[in-house]
């Protein structure tokens, strides 16, 4: 893949802000399956129901999404810019799967989002209980083909 030489200096400023991104992301990844777990537990158009419609739009639209996007944007930017992959190794292809996959997972969580707001009770408590597991394992999974490179 062709690189951007003139990125190169902005290397360490793309590189920690793209981390920031991530743990914006990350944090909202953990939480909203939690707050579905807890919207689970109360009855469909109470005022209770309608204070967790009105966190998850906020978690979604506010951190989860600009995150999202920011991530996205500066990761790609970190691959344009020289030396920071190795393309002939395959750790790349490990770490680009997770991500892949916890864009899915945004995807579900946004989609399950509108399902609450519209009264509905999509899935069950127990599901959502295991999803929230979900983002953890996915981060091992970057975080270790990052930093270790294993193969």
């Amino acid at each position: 893949m062709p690189t951007i030489d003139a990125l190169a200096p902005f290397y360490p400023w793309t590189k920690a802000l793209h981390l920031i991104a991530v743990f914006a992301w990350m944090a909202g990844q953990f939480y909203l399956p939690r707050l579905y777990v807890y919207h689970m537990q109360v009855t469909p158009g109470s005022a209770t129901s309608d204070l967790f419609v009105v966190m998850e739009r906020r978690l979604l639209r506010a951190i989860m999404n600009p995150a999202m996007i920011g991530a996205w944007i500066l990761g790609v930017t970190l691959i344009l810019t020289p030396g920071v992959v190795d393309w002939h190794a395959g750790w790349w292809h490990m770490k680009f799967a997770g991500v892949i996959a916890m864009s899915g997972l945004h995807g579900h969580l946004s989609a399950a989002r509108k399902r609450f707001a519209a009264g509905e009770r999509p899935r069950t408590e127990r599901y959502w209980r295991a999803i929230n597991e979900v983002p953890t394992l996915l981060l091992i999974i970057i975080v270790v083909m990052v930093i270790v490179k294993p193969f």
